[in-house]
């Protein structure tokens, strides 16, 4: 059996030391890239600045015969002298069961390393997986003179990684976050859908018949089937002090129905979600920053509490121990986002980036 003590001892010679707490950082949306597209490549110093990560994709979405080329495209854009700025840079390497995945991890450690962030690891089954990913990349990261450790995020897209999510999350102190995967999930339960995330039409409750008409019409009310997984997911993150995140939304046509979908994990304890299309990136940004009303009513409330114990009335409303905490939880998130966005900070009237 490990010892407690050793737990954030690095696992190989000269490899940086493991992380104790993992910093925040803005991540209300992680957009994925194909480097081995060479449209999306030329894109890229423009597209840097709007996002709060940028990812790039080695799996799912890149072609067999793409693969090797995805893996040199983005080595080739890392040292061409990308300039990622405050922006986050996140890879997503292939499976550690595929033909590419411990061949992404040797060519990408070595080369990018110290530009890399965090690697995603998709398809997570157990604890098992991320300790194989954890001793290998510090061996990496000590071959590599890497000074600071590279964190991992891991994909819940099987019926296994769901059972095992609380040992995934102990499992290395690496270990930034993980995201919904959907689309996988649903294959693997046998789910009968063939969407990426959001609802069904088939997935409903049904409002009881009139007593004195039971033939009328009753209306339907669809539901959400990923409720319990983004829960049980947010829970587990949250008592490991890891992230949680929605992923993708796959039709990008119905921009409705993607914010609808950002905004129940939002409400639920997601940080931010997958944007697989431009056009998703400013929808997850306003979906995961606090709303300005939300904001003043935390100030408020905040303000009237006073040392955070009793209890007020604010506008006809009993606020007390349990509600100034919750509203501390929006103004946290509020003054963070604000100290690096300047636009959010007028808005929230909150010190901005240069205060």
């Amino acid at each position: 059996m490990r010892s407690a003590k050793d737990f954030f001892a690095p696992l190989a010679v000269g490899a940086p030391v493991p992380p104790r707490d993992i910093p925040w950082r803005p991540s209300r949306v992680i957009h994925f890239f194909d480097p081995s597209n060479a449209k999306m490549a030329a894109k890229l110093p423009t597209l840097i600045p709007k996002v709060d990560v940028l990812l790039g994709n080695l799996e799912d979405g890149v072609r067999a015969d793409n693969k090797l080329a995805a893996r040199e495209g983005l080595i080739k854009i890392v040292e061409g002298g990308a300039d990622f700025g405050d922006t986050q840079f996140w890879i997503r390497v292939n499976s550690i069961d595929s033909p590419w995945g411990l061949d992404d991890l040797l060519t990408l450690v070595p080369a990018i390393g110290a530009k890399l962030d965090v690697i995603m690891l998709p398809k997570v089954q157990g604890a098992e997986d991320i300790h194989y990913v954890d001793r290998l990349l510090a061996q990496l990261e000590a071959k590599a003179n890497l000074t600071r450790p590279i964190l991992v995020h891991a994909i819940l897209e099987t019926a296994r990684g769901v059972s095992n999510v609380e040992e995934i999350c102990a499992a290395s102190p690496r270990m930034q976050g993980l995201s919904l995967g959907p689309a996988d999930l649903a294959a693997d339960r046998r789910m009968k859908t063939t969407r990426v995330g959001g609802g069904h039409p088939g997935y409903l409750v049904r409002q009881d018949p009139t007593p004195d008409d039971p033939a009328a019409a009753r209306a339907t009310f669809q539901q959400d089937p990923w409720h319990y997984t983004l829960a049980r997911m947010v829970d587990a993150c949250v008592a490991h002090g890891i992230m949680p995140y929605y992923g993708p939304f796959g039709d990008i046509a119905d921009t409705l129905a993607c914010e609808d979908q950002f905004r129940n994990a939002f409400l639920l304890g997601a940080v931010g979600a997958w944007s697989l299309h431009p056009v998703q990136i400013d929808i997850a940004k306003k979906v995961f920053s606090p709303e300005v009303k939300d904001v003043a009513w935390a100030k408020r409330v905040v303000d009237s509490m006073g040392d955070g114990t009793g209890a007020v009335m604010v506008d006809g409303t009993m606020q007390d121990d349990a509600s100034v905490k919750q509203c501390r939880v929006i103004l946290d998130l509020a003054r963070r986002l604000a100290a690096r966005d300047a636009d959010l900070a007028g808005v929230y009237d909150l010190p901005g980036p240069s205060a």
